[in-house]
């Protein structure tokens, strides 16, 4: 037995970096980051929502999630556009391109939640 065969913290490292290296090679056909892709899935439940309630619902720091959001929008995914009731407050929509993206982002997840469990056993 090696030395990190019994570590359980070492192996679920190991484990993260695999599937998330194979998730995020999976994203960049579309050109998306796995956090980017968790913002489109945020706000194709509920469009309209705040920046600042999207970062607390993803648990994400405002300057994460504003330069992500900006990568977002110059990529053609989100519209950002301040609301008519306060004009300080950043409301987020999908772009078309994006809402017709989702059932080919949801497929990626699924296939890939496939591929991250099928190396388990029922026990």
């Amino acid at each position: 037995m090696h030395c990190c065969d019994d570590c359980i913290p070492f192996l679920l490292s190991k484990a993260h970096q695999n599937v998330y290296g194979k998730y995020k090679k999976r994203l960049q056909n579309y050109g998306l980051t796995p956090s980017q892709h968790l913002v489109i899935f945020a706000l194709s439940e509920e469009e309209g929502v705040s920046a600042g309630e999207l970062g607390k619902r993803l648990t994400l720091d405002n300057s994460t999630l504003s330069g992500m959001l900006d990568r977002l929008s110059d990529g053609g995914w989100v519209i950002k556009e301040f609301s008519k009731e306060d004009k300080r407050t950043l409301k987020l929509c999908l772009t078309t391109k994006a809402k017709e993206q989702i059932p080919l982002l949801e497929r990626e997840t699924s296939e890939s939640n496939q591929e991250a469990l099928s190396s388990f056993g029922l026990e």
